[in-house]
C-alpha cells in the first residue's frame, strides 16, 4: 500500500509540474523539429550568418511553435524566418505569409514580385506556403479565428510609422483562435526618453507595445531576453540601421558597428483569451 501511495503522488507531482514523460518526450520532438530546420541545407549563407545574434532556435522554442499549427507570419522580409518555418510546417502544418499589398507602391510591387520568385524557386521546400497581404485596411488576414500563431519580427515601427499600429494588432486579434499565440519581435527603445508615436529611430518602448496588444484584447503571456544585446546604446545617427545588418553609414566606423552587433530587440508572447 505504501508504495502505492509513493507511485500515486509521484504521478500526481509529475502532473501538476508538467513532468509527465509523454509531455517531455513531445518538448523534445518540437526542438529536434527546430534544430533540423535551422539547419537545413537550403537556407542562403547570408541568414545562417545571423544566427549569432537572432538565436532562431531559442525564438521558435519560446513562441511555443509545434508542427501541426496554423502559422501567420507577418511582412516575412527576405525570408530569414521563412526558410526555417516552411519545412518546419510543411508536412502537418499551415503557414502562411502576409506580404505588404503589391498594389500600395511600386517598392512594394517589386517586392511581392521577389517574393513569389524566392518561394517558386525552391518548390520542394515552399510549394506549400500560402502567400497573402497584410497592411492599412486590410481587416482580415486569414480567416478569422483559424489562426494557431501570428509572428511578426522587427516591423512594429514600420506600421507606427505608417500609422496603423492598433489596426494591426485588432487584426491578429481577429486572426487568432482562443488561445493562440502572438509573437513579437521589436528593437527596444530607452525607458529613459519618450515613445516617438512614429518611431523613427526604429526602436520601440517594450511597455508601449505590451499596451498596444492589451488593447487590442491580448494576455502577457510571456517575455525573452535572448535577443538582447547590451551594447546597444541606441543613440546612433541614423537610427538602428546604423547598425548591422542594414550598416546606413556604409564604411563609416564600419568595425565598430560590427561588434556591437544587431540591435537590443526584446522578444514576447501573447495569447488570445
Amino acid at each position: 500500500m505504501r508504495l502505492l501511495s509513493l507511485l500515486t503522488a509521484a504521478l500526481s507531482f509529475a502532473v501538476a509540474t508538467g513532468g509527465i514523460p509523454g509531455r517531455a518526450a513531445a518538448q523534445d520532438h518540437q526542438g529536434q523539429a527546430i534544430a533540423e530546420a535551422v539547419a537545413a541545407p537550403h537556407r542562403s549563407a547570408d541568414f545562417v550568418a545571423r544566427d549569432r545574434y537572432r538565436h532562431p532556435q531559442e525564438v521558435l522554442e519560446f513562441l511555443d511553435l509545434e508542427p501541426g499549427m496554423t502559422v501567420v507570419e507577418i511582412w516575412p522580409g527576405g525570408g530569414y524566418w521563412t526558410e526555417m518555418l516552411a519545412p518546419y510546417l510543411r508536412e502537418r502544418g499551415i503557414y502562411h505569409t502576409a506580404i505588404s499589398p503589391s498594389g500600395a507602391s511600386e517598392r512594394a510591387a517589386r517586392a511581392a514580385a521577389e517574393w513569389r520568385k524566392k518561394l517558386a524557386g525552391a518548390p520542394a521546400i515552399y510549394s506549400k506556403v500560402k502567400i497573402g497581404e497584410f497592411g492599412r485596411g486590410v481587416a482580415e488576414i486569414v480567416p478569422a479565428g483559424s489562426a494557431d500563431a501570428v509572428l511578426t519580427f522587427r516591423n512594429i515601427h514600420n506600421w507606427m510609422s505608417a500609422g496603423f499600429a492598433e489596426e494591426a494588432f485588432a487584426a491578429f486579434f481577429k486572426a487568432l483562435k482562443p488561445g493562440g499565440i502572438l509573437g513579437v519581435e521589436e528593437h527596444r527603445a530607452r525607458t529613459d526618453q519618450p515613445q516617438d508615436p512614429q518611431a523613427s529611430n526604429g526602436y520601440v518602448r517594450e511597455d508601449y507595445v505590451i499596451e498596444l496588444a492589451k488593447k487590442a484584447g491580448f494576455e502577457l503571456a510571456g517575455r525573452s531576453e535572448v535577443l538582447a544585446n547590451p551594447k546597444d546604446t541606441k543613440d546612433w545617427p541614423r537610427g538602428v540601421w546604423t547598425l548591422p545588418p542594414t550598416l546606413a553609414l556604409g564604411d563609416q566606423d564600419r568595425d565598430k558597428y560590427l561588434a556591437i552587433g544587431e540591435a537590443d530587440n526584446f522578444l514576447i508572447k501573447f495569447r488570445k483569451p
